[in-house]
């Protein structure tokens, strides 16, 4: 039975030695083996080889002679096996979790001196074949080199799939959990699967040239708010993200380009890491207010339609203010936690998508809506030109929650 993953072998004796470990975990394939001493029972024990060494570190009495498991991250492809002798601890990282878990299953067996099931490994050396399935990188660049009846290596951290004429996301890329770097470009791709969700290390996601149509709120709200750094929308066919797409914040790099985009999430704001961000060639008639909030080093919204400010406001008080009106505007404002489990679905819906004025607080339908024209340049260092007029200018919406606040607004919105 054999394990391919990244091991660290640690010996507790080092800290007593005043010596520490480097903390540099290797490539091997963790073996659980068997042996038959003469005139004995067969032994059980573990084989740890790896490609400089394929005849491998041998721990060859495992009955009785494992101290602890330490198995809190195993669904993440992480544990420890420690040894009472030799005094080791044999961290094991970047598994497969279900293969981890039978392995470890096993090794308690042998610990407890019960029959493994599974066959067990021989204690001889490993092939340098086996290691071919560390593979950390691949590139795929045609439909005649996809793999059809093999699998991708579970070791992956970088995978590129593209020119492949993909309809749909191959659902055995979603099982690489060490995937930073994930190439769809150049496909037919019409709709993402949630559990891309589920990449927990996923850093880049390329996405240029397929047919998508929306990017869904599930993978707003998933592991990719701490992973994602990178995001390649560009040559497809989206209209709008959601608000929830604000919540992506660890975004640094955001390409959107020949879309059909009529409208920013009006939170955008919200992404304060993005420093990259192109939008050329889409719908867009005019920018949130919130975009005045970026700090950006590089903006491009060349070939948008982008209308003329309006001159008069769009008025849509009422005073007082409804029941509704004034409750979200105290939920939003004192930050008071709420979900579909306490309120009805649409009210969530309702908060969540509520407009922030000038001032910072938030109104829902109760408020006054203005244009005006800032200067791109406010909020990022290099701007491409977003017209043939040698233009940098975009009109920005902007809401107010009083009277109040558009008189004092008024020099801006001039």
């Amino acid at each position: 039975m054999r394990l391919h993953c990244e091991v660290e072998v640690v010996s507790r004796r080092l800290p007593a030695l005043g010596l520490r470990s480097r903390g540099r975990a290797v490539r091997a394939v963790l073996s659980l083996c068997q042996r038959e001493p003469r005139g004995g029972p067969p032994r059980a024990g573990l084989l740890v080889a790896t490609l400089r060494d394929k005849r491998g570190t041998r721990y060859e009495q495992l009955k009785e002679n494992i101290e602890q498991f330490f198995t809190k991250f195993v669904d993440e492809g992480r544990a420890t096996v420690r040894l009472k002798e030799p005094p080791v601890d044999i961290y094991l990282s970047k598994a497969n979790s279900s293969s981890l878990k039978g392995f470890l299953s096993a090794v308690r067996l042998a610990h407890r001196g019960c029959k493994v099931e599974t066959s067990l490994s021989t204690l001889t050396p490993v092939k340098t074949s086996e290691f071919e399935k560390f593979k950390t990188k691949m590139v795929i660049t045609s439909k005649k080199d996809y793999p059809l009846s093999k699998n991708f290596p579970y070791s992956l951290e970088h995978l590129q799939t593209s020119y492949c004429g993909l309809v749909r996301v191959d659902m055995r890329m979603l099982c690489l959990k060490n995937l930073r770097k994930l190439d769809l470009s150049h496909n037919h791709i019409k709709k993402l699967p949630a559990t891309i969700g589920d990449l927990i290390h996923l850093q880049e996601l390329n996405l240029n040239d397929n047919h998508l149509e929306s990017f869904s709120v599930a993978l707003c709200q998933s592991t990719l708010q701490k992973s994602l750094r990178s995001l390649d929308l560009s040559k497809n066919k989206i209209k709008a993200l959601p608000v929830q797409f604000c919540q992506l914040r660890e975004l640094t790099d955001l390409k959107l380009d020949d879309n059909e985009l009529i409208r920013f999430p009006f939170k955008i704001g919200q992404l304060t890491n993005l420093r990259f961000l192109s939008a050329a060639r889409n719908k867009l008639p005019f920018l949130p207010s919130e975009f005045k909030n970026l700090s950006l080093e590089y903006l491009d919204l060349f070939g948008n339609t982008f209308e003329q400010p309006e001159v008069l406001p769009v008025i849509m008080l009422q005073t007082p203010l409804t029941l509704l009106e004034s409750s979200a505007r105290t939920i939003l404002y004192n930050r008071i936690p709420y979900s579909s489990h306490i309120i009805p679905f649409h009210l969530c819906r309702d908060l969540d998508t509520a407009k922030t004025c000038v001032c910072g607080r938030f109104c829902l339908s109760c408020f006054i809506q203005g244009t005006s024209t800032m200067n791109l340049h406010s909020v990022a260092h290099t701007v491409v030109l977003v017209d043939n007029m040698g233009g940098t200018e975009a009109p920005v919406i902007s809401y107010f929650c009083s009277l109040a606040c558009y008189v004092n607004s008024c020099d801006m919105l001039k």
